[in-house]
């Protein structure tokens, strides 16, 4: 059966790497000088999309650095200094934050074409930690940089605002989801944001592999990892998913909007 979305098997390129390949150096994060105009991913990255080809030539000035983490690695941690945005080139990332009895709590998590990062914004420190769930890729931005940029270019200024309120949108659904849903809503609403991320990028929106294992999720979702998995087989019994280990198909995303009490987009 054939479908007009690919599935999301990261890390994989969607086309050959453009602007030069990255030396792999062991035991070290491994980085290569590109800028937005050598990327194949431009369309679809969250610092480009929306702008002009104009616009994006003018944002080409803007050099970066490439870099590759491996799994387990972190891109940077809580109290670290805040210089630099970085973009999802490829992989999966989350983000820890230390709870006062020395647990990790995750507190999001960024996929391919996503911004990591602007939580260090304001504090002009990181308040979490940014840890690649897989081997990934990330483009490092200059914040100094891009704000010099976005002085030139009003759409990226007006880009850069709306990535912002995006964030804070987020951090409420956070705080909504947490404080005020069951167990259903929460795991319904964690793989319909996943579901819509996935498409955004480009992916199938309705299999996906699922990074984030059990206890992860439970942590993000503030659930115990008996209730994530309970939950999941009850989706998969009521025909509203498939699951195979963390690879997971949406059989009718209308029915598990539904459990939102909402339609589906």
């Amino acid at each position: 059966m054939k479908h007009s979305k690919r599935v999301l098997q990261l890390p994989v390129r969607r086309r050959a790497p453009a602007g030069g390949a990255v030396v792999a150096v062991p035991g070290a994060i491994a980085q290569c000088r590109t800028t937005c105009l050598t990327c194949n991913l431009r369309e679809l990255c969250t610092p480009c999309c929306g702008l002009s080809a104009g616009e994006r030539e003018i944002a080409g000035r803007l050099v970066f650095h490439r870099s590759r983490l491996r799994r387990g690695e972190t891109l940077y941690r809580s109290g670290d200094r805040f210089t630099a945005l970085y973009a999802v080139r490829h992989g999966f990332f989350k983000n820890l934050s230390l709870l006062d009895d020395g647990r990790d709590q995750v507190t999001g998590f960024s996929i391919v074409g996503e911004i990591l990062g602007m939580d260090g914004i304001g504090p002009e420190r990181h308040t979490c930690n940014a840890v690649a769930v897989e081997d990934s890729e990330v483009c490092t931005i200059p914040f100094a940089g891009l704000l010099g940029l976005a002085q030139e270019l009003p759409g990226l200024q007006r880009h850069f605002h709306k990535m912002m309120s995006r964030e804070i949108v987020r951090e409420h659904g956070v705080l909504l989801l947490l404080g005020s849903m069951n167990a259903e809503e929460r795991l319904a609403m964690l793989l319909l944001d996943l579901s819509r991320r996935f498409a955004a990028r480009g992916y199938s929106g309705s299999e996906f592999n699922l990074r984030l294992t059990r206890e992860e999720m439970g942590s993000y979702l503030g659930l115990k990892l008996e209730t994530v998995s309970r939950t999941l087989s009850r989706f998969q019994d009521e025909g509203l998913i498939s699951v195979q280990q963390k690879f997971i198909r949406i059989l009718d995303g209308a029915k598990l909007a539904q459990v939102l009490g909402r339609e589906q987009d």
